[in-house]
């Protein structure tokens, strides 16, 4: 007897919780509050789903997420971009809450992705109070620039305000140093990550929170998680050029920082890019694959439980 697949999409807004069920085409709507998430998850209890695929939301869908991956459903969550791409793919053009969570259902159905596990509250913790440290250092830089072209009755205000930032970031990094050591297994890999030269405070952090797969994907898996893995664009006789896209925009800044640190006091890193410049390649081009040697250097570590060493690559 073959079992049929039920996948289910979930629209998240501010105030409410859009279901949608395929093969059947049942929908259905809940209230975006702990009631309506409670009532979700025994809703969802039988039949069991197969898949169950949300968008980020920018953290609106976190107390879902939560709730769905305690009760044991296989949740998902998806970039917003490849469901935009996968609607104008299918035809369907028109947006509604309820249109929206059927499309999500339509891409679970068809395109399966994988299940992983989710962060924990300690993990999205950590993670919003980096997002937040970078939030700070963008208002900050925008002030920066803005006191230079100010007029001169305006300029004592911004200072002002870039002093508090000043003193805010450095309340932030403080209380990230505090929450990582307080932490057992967090300060077990932080230390291995900041083992490597090249890796600092900043990305230590950055992968620990944002990239929690680290150490336990492969070398290709997390490469292409990041957006660093090389993407062909050959067609017919046609050979373009090997580009990077996608993928976590954030982490990809932080290690860009490290792995140009890496270059020059890094052994091994900073050889593979010589040896990359010598055989003609661009610094840029060069510069990413450093990026991902980097990256996957850094996973093994963790997998396997071990400091930086140069035999490590």
């Amino acid at each position: 007897m073959t079992t049929v697949a039920i996948c289910i999409g979930i629209d998240v807004s501010k105030d409410r919780l859009d279901l949608a069920w395929r093969p059947t085409g049942e929908r259905w709507t809940a209230p975006n509050t702990e009631r309506g998430i409670r009532a979700i998850c025994r809703r969802l209890r039988t039949p069991a789903p197969t898949l169950i695929v949300l968008e980020a939301t920018g953290g609106l869908e976190l107390p879902l997420t939560g709730a769905l991956a305690a009760a044991g459903l296989p949740v998902v969550v998806v970039n917003p971009r490849q469901i935009r791409d996968f609607a104008k793919a299918t035809g369907r053009l028109a947006k509604t809450d309820a249109l929206d969570a059927a499309v999500l259902a339509q891409f679970a159905e068809a395109v399966r992705p994988p299940v992983r596990p989710l962060p924990d509250a300690a993990t999205q913790a950590l993670s919003a109070l980096l997002l937040r440290r970078r939030q700070l250092i963008g208002m900050r830089t925008a002030e920066q620039n803005r006191l230079g072209s100010s007029p001169a009755p305006m300029r004592k205000g911004i200072r002002a305000h870039i002093t508090w930032m000043e003193g805010r970031l450095a309340d932030l990094d403080e209380e990230l140093a505090t929450t990582i050591r307080e932490s057992p297994l967090w300060r077990e890999k932080d230390d291995l990550l900041q083992s490597t030269p090249g890796v600092g405070p900043v990305l230590a952090l950055t992968l620990l929170a944002s990239l929690p797969e680290l150490g336990t994907l492969t070398r290709q898996q997390i490469a292409a998680l990041v957006g660093v893995a090389p993407l062909n664009r050959d067609s017919g006789r046609f050979r373009g050029s090997r580009r990077v896209w996608g993928g976590r925009a954030h982490v990809r800044a932080a290690l860009y920082m490290g792995a140009l640190v890496a270059t020059r006091f890094n052994p091994v890193i900073r050889a593979f890019y010589q040896r990359l410049c010598a055989a003609g390649k661009a610094k840029k081009v060069a510069l990413t694959a450093c990026m991902r040697k980097l990256l996957t250097m850094l996973n093994a570590m963790l997998k396997h439980r071990t400091p930086w060493t140069i035999t490590v690559a």
